[in-house]
């Protein structure tokens, strides 16, 4: 038998990747997967599932792509319980039907050890977790990422949201601003706590930017922006493509690298596409696709500025990652953004939807000279080693509260 004294976690998340989708929730994995070299995990990542989707995945050959039912990543063992989850309003039923089908999974993992249940994302997985945290008298935690933002907003995903964070044992978040949004919610401060995300300073380190920009086809003289995200609206690509003809004027050499491609919520690489074309910037917009995360530092060392005119975000660790290939971060004021560059020498933030400031900020980050130092030193002050041990302790004391 297990020993009872050590936490034995099950990450529960419908956000995570799979041989379907590599890319899916890579943020989740590399926190977890940290915490797996200390404690036992296994991973519960319930999918989407409806009986007509056969014949919609002909028309959308990527809607809802269906991974196997588990899959071993990294030595860790990854399960994928399908749930009924029908289009439209009644996707208002998936924090319950989400817990139904899992249910099963769970109890057969309660039954070899697992004692600790860890969610991320309020709904529907922590809603789902706190219900299955109630059936099998389990603790709960749950790691809110951004989404509770834009479902706060709607009545009935608020009142979902605000039910598990009263249902769930502890709670954390990747920033204050999520933090804030759980008391307003009616969760007690004490409940929860910000722990954000990490950063691998051995994936993301500078390389010589001359070698970087000949892999990619860049002038050594040229100005060189960078997006990395997926191809959605809330990323703001488009918004950051609307500045480029302005921009041109003062810097003529001035190039664009977007890295991404789809996720769950769509692909606008068509739309993209077209508004480029239609402003004839196609020899200064780039294209680079989705990369896995060991090859990001050569487009971020090839760059000059990142930028991400976001509409949303919990804690992007994408900024990090920039700070750590020593670029500074241009980011628009929402979620924890300002927690992240959260000094002038690491970066700039500015409204949200305002283009003349985007574009004003965007001109000066590219003349400016940054304390290139002063940035890495930031990103290796958040190195994941710092969250892990914090993370640890948490679930030890989550673990303890309810086996005392």
């Amino acid at each position: 038998m297990p020993d009872d004294a050590t936490p034995r976690l099950v990450v529960f998340s419908s956000l995570f990747p799979s041989s379907a989708q590599p890319h899916a929730g890579l943020f989740i994995r590399e926190r977890m997967f940290r915490v797996a070299r200390h404690l036992p995990l296994v991973v519960v990542s319930p999918r989407p599932w409806f009986p007509g989707q056969t014949l919609i995945r002909r028309l959308r050959p990527g809607y809802r792509p269906q991974p196997g039912c588990r899959e071993q990543q990294q030595g860790i063992e990854v399960r994928f319980p399908r749930f009924l989850a029908l289009p439209g309003l009644l996707r208002r039923l998936d924090g319950f039907m989400m817990a139904l089908a899992s249910l099963p999974t769970l109890w057969r993992l309660k039954r070899q050890g697992y004692n600790v249940i860890d969610a991320h994302f309020a709904y529907p997985d922590g809603y789902a977790a706190t219900l299955l945290g109630r059936w099998l008298s389990l603790p709960t935690s749950i790691t809110l990422r951004g989404t509770e933002v834009p479902h706060s907003r709607n009545p009935v995903l608020r009142a979902r949201v605000a039910t598990a964070l009263a249902r769930a044992t502890r709670v954390f978040s990747v920033s204050d601003s999520l933090r804030q949004l759980a008391i307003s919610l009616g969760m007690p401060a004490s409940k929860g706590r910000v722990i954000g995300n990490g950063i691998d300073l051995e994936r993301f380190s500078p390389v010589p930017r001359e070698a970087a920009r000949r892999r990619f086809g860049l002038p050594d003289d040229a100005k060189v922006l960078i997006s990395v995200g997926a191809l959605v609206e809330r990323k703001g690509f488009h918004r950051v493509i609307e500045c480029l003809p302005e921009l041109l004027v003062g810097e003529p050499k001035l190039h664009y690298l977007i890295v991404g491609g789809a996720n769950p919520e769509g692909d606008m690489l068509p739309e993209l596409r077209a508004q480029v074309a239609a402003a004839g910037l196609e020899a200064q917009v780039h294209f680079l696709g989705a990369l896995p995360p060991e090859e990001l530092k050569w487009p971020l060392s090839a760059a000059d500025v990142f930028v991400l005119a976001t509409r949303n975000e919990g804690w992007a660790n994408v900024f990090l990652e920039a700070m750590a290939c020593g670029l500074p971060v241009v980011t628009t004021d929402v979620g924890g953004n300002r927690e992240v560059v959260c000094r002038p020498e690491l970066g700039a933030i500015v409204p949200f939807g305002e283009r003349a400031a985007l574009t004003t900020a965007l001109r000066d980050a590219l003349r400016r000279v940054w304390p290139r130092q002063a940035i890495l030193d930031y990103a290796a002050e958040n190195a994941w080693d710092t969250r892990v041990r914090v993370l640890l302790a948490e679930f030890a004391a989550l673990h303890a509260s309810a086996h005392p």
